[in-house]
């Protein structure tokens, strides 16, 4: 009995951590896809480096004082793209 419980135990410790694998997995490729419906792949012809710093410096702009400004810009400009979209 008690070794049936510990397999259970471990099944479901097993489901948890697949579950939140495959949400991490769906998140990275919804990001993923989003850099590619922005163009950015073809734009800087595959090159990571280019793709990696300019997250870098969006990360930068939202941790100085121009966060407020530059989230409300990007919001509303990906917002009208997503609209127009539809």
């Amino acid at each position: 009995m008690r070794h049936r419980l510990e397999a259970v135990k471990a099944r479901t410790g097993m489901r948890e951590w697949q579950v939140k694998r495959r949400e991490r997995t769906r998140q990275l490729i919804e990001l993923g896809g989003l850099v590619v419906k922005a163009e950015l792949v073809d734009l800087t012809d595959d090159d990571r480096a280019m793709l990696y710093g300019a997250f870098l410096w969006m990360a930068n702009k939202l941790r100085s004082g121009e966060r407020a400004h530059a989230a409300a810009l990007w919001k509303r400009r990906g917002k009208r793209a997503f609209d127009a979209e539809s």
